[in-house]
């Protein structure tokens, strides 16, 4: 046997040992193939489930008018960008999409990035360095965490949602050039909401930048459907405002609004903007007709906050711990990693696709369901689900 040879095995030998760990904890994952896909309805192994698990909160992913601004792109500019932006790649559409989201966001400018994860990265990484404070909440996203560790700026969490904490940690700030508050907008495992006008004030009495990540509060709140900034009064106070076109806006991709200097920053010294190839236009086009959708049709909001009303409601009447809140985001936490596997095995038994969540995606002792409404979803098909949760409840509370 070849030393190569030798070395592939000792490392296999190695991962697959480390793999037994993870399935042992119930940590393991596995990627269920989905075969087709109708509005909330998704076939997996031959069985056709009602999806409560998507991040596709207004149903664009599959909306006529989006489908048809892709097809057309295709057409005129074929499958790729072909290059970086700042080489070969910046086309036509994607200038038009970023004043689109700059005209949604109500800012200045914005620039757009290859994904959500992409844009946190390079946002932080290019706004601190090592004379700066970063203020992060225990709860961030992933993203926002890895965008801290790569700016190698000093970096403080704060007990989630917890404004006298932050104030805790501030009373040096005059030791730091720059000082970044970062949270999420809506907490995309919790459901819950940031407390931005009190982030806010803490930033402007220390001269602080505000950065919000509005993933999962684009196109769901606001009067035009903005986002958290517009929900809070806050339009014009949060200078870094972030967002993705992959969740309600049901496209994929990722940007950064704010000022003209800020983004013009961002595209000398993001490096997952400088280094990625650029979006393919026909998603371009699809994510700027998402955002024409958004704002034309204010029924699709009112459609989705009916159908959190509605399984919210029924999940109290059921007395089964939700986390309180009216964003489609709603956790039920059952705590052990097998428990949510087991429930989750059993609803997808009874015709539900909702993937149970364990740690590191959530912290030790708080897998759960995280089931999440769309615009898509019948009256019919919640109360499907509030009889299974029910019955599956019941059963989990007399052993």
């Amino acid at each position: 046997m070849s030393g190569s040879a030798v070395s592939v095995t000792t490392m296999d030998s190695s991962l697959d040992e480390e793999l037994e760990g993870l399935s042992a904890a119930g940590r393991r994952r596995r990627l269920r193939r989905i075969d087709k896909k109708e509005g909330s309805i998704v076939w997996i192994d031959g069985r056709r489930l009602i999806s409560f698990g998507s991040n596709d909160y207004l149903g664009l992913s599959q909306h006529a008018r989006m489908i048809a601004a892709a097809s057309l792109s295709i057409l005129d500019w074929g499958s790729g960008s072909t290059g970086s932006r700042l080489t070969t790649g910046n086309l036509c559409p994607h200038e038009e999409l970023e004043a689109a989201i700059a005209a949604f966001k109500h800012t200045q400018s914005a620039v757009a990035f290859t994904s959500g994860y992409a844009a946190n990265v390079g946002a932080i990484q290019a706004l601190a360095g090592e004379e700066d404070l970063i203020l992060s909440d225990s709860l961030n996203h992933a993203s926002l965490i890895d965008g801290c560790r790569l700016s190698r700026a000093t970096v403080r969490v704060y007990s989630h949602n917890d404004t006298g904490h932050v104030r805790d940690l501030l009373n040096d700030r005059s030791n730091f050039r720059r000082l970044l508050m970062i949270t999420d907008g809506v907490f995309s495992m919790d459901g819950d909401l940031a407390r931005l006008p009190d982030l806010a004030d803490l930033a402007d009495e220390c001269d602080g930048w505000l950065m919000v990540d509005d993933a999962h509060g684009t196109g769901v709140y606001g009067e035009s459907g903005s986002g958290t900034v517009e929900h809070f009064g806050l339009l014009g106070r949060v200078p870094i405002q972030m967002g993705t076109l992959s969740k309600a806006c049901g496209s994929v991709g990722g940007f950064v609004a704010g000022s003209r200097s800020l983004v013009e920053l961002l595209k000398n010294k993001a490096r997952s903007f400088i280094y990625s190839t650029a979006l393919p236009p026909a998603v371009v086009e699809s994510a700027r007709m998402s955002l024409e959708i958004i704002a034309s049709s204010p029924s699709l909001r009112a459609r989705l906050h009916h159908n959190v009303k509605r399984l919210r409601t029924g999940l109290n009447i059921l007395a089964i711990d939700a986390a309180a809140g009216d964003s489609p985001i709603i956790p039920v936490i059952y705590g052990s990693e097998m428990a949510a596997i087991s429930i989750s095995k059993q609803l997808e038994e009874a015709g539900f696709w909702i993937p149970a969540i364990r740690p590191p995606t959530v912290p030790p002792g708080t897998s759960r369901l995280r089931i999440t409404v769309s615009a898509d979803h019948t009256d019919d098909q919640i109360d499907a689900l509030l009889k299974v949760l029910g019955e599956i409840d019941k059963s989990v509370s007399s052993k």
